[in-house]
């Protein structure tokens, strides 16, 4: 036991160490380049973080998007669970949804963005496309999950007459975990990805993205660095927080 968390306290602190090689790369880049147009350090990043975090438009900005992109997040959980348990149950179904995901899973992102623009317009963008990024990573990795289920446990709980709600907590979830825990890493950086980049294109008011978009019109590239860093901080917590919350239910 000692010896695992003497092995995590290094790696960890190998992991630090490395980030911050990292950052010193970056500022010493930007020393070089000499030009705050092209390129700031994150010297520069953090200062014009700070100075708009202080801002009451900041905290607009993010709480919209975050709310957004988790809505767009949480309803693609929410459908495509629910359409891979009725492909699961009905392989004609599976049959009639098959092309509908494929076409969602391979249409660039672009071409969603002005779609939505049409349909819906700015202020809902990024909730459906993020919506409609994730739903197939959720479908198919759902679908996998409840077929990996082994069947002769299924077919034994069958015969001894076992409650659904235990076959379904000791059998079906232990087959599902691995797959739900792969498709939620995956959906949360994608939603986060497709979410911004549609706020870019859209360029709701008080958005990350709106943001992000005037930085680049104004030339400021430290507002850019910055705003870039809070949607990747945001994305790992959110991240973080839907990992945690779903190992304590899938316990």
């Amino acid at each position: 036991m000692r010896i695992s968390i003497t092995l995590d306290k290094k790696r960890t602190a190998r992991r630090i160490l490395f980030a911050l090689a990292w950052l010193l790369l970056w500022q010493l880049l930007s020393l070089a380049v000499d030009n705050k147009i092209l390129l700031v350090g994150p010297y520069e990043t953090l200062l014009t973080l700070f100075s708009e975090i202080g801002k009451k438009t900041f905290i607009l900005s993010l709480g919209a998007t975050f709310l957004r992109i988790a809505g767009g997040f949480f309803a693609g959980l929410f459908i495509g669970a629910l359409l891979a348990l009725c492909s699961y149950r009905s392989e004609v179904f599976c049959d009639f949804i098959s092309p509908l995901v494929s076409v969602v899973k391979s249409i660039p992102v672009a071409s969603f963005v002005i779609l939505i623009l049409i349909w819906a317009g700015a202020p809902m963008l990024s909730l459906v496309i993020s919506c409609l990024v994730v739903f197939p990573i959720f479908y198919l990795n759902i679908y996998e999950g409840l077929k990996a289920a082994p069947h002769d446990l299924l077919e034994m709980a069958h015969v001894f007459g076992m409650k659904r709600s235990y076959v379904f907590k000791h059998i079906r979830l232990t087959s599902l975990k691995p797959f739900l825990q792969s498709s939620i890493s995956l959906a949360c950086g994608m939603a986060w990805k497709s979410g911004i980049a549609a706020e870019v294109i859209g360029r709701p008011a008080g958005s990350l993205g709106g943001n992000i978009y005037l930085s680049k019109v104004y030339l400021e590239t430290s507002e850019l660095f910055a705003w870039t860093l809070v949607a990747v901080l945001a994305a790992a917590l959110f991240e973080k927080v839907i990992k945690y919350a779903a190992g304590r239910c899938l316990k």
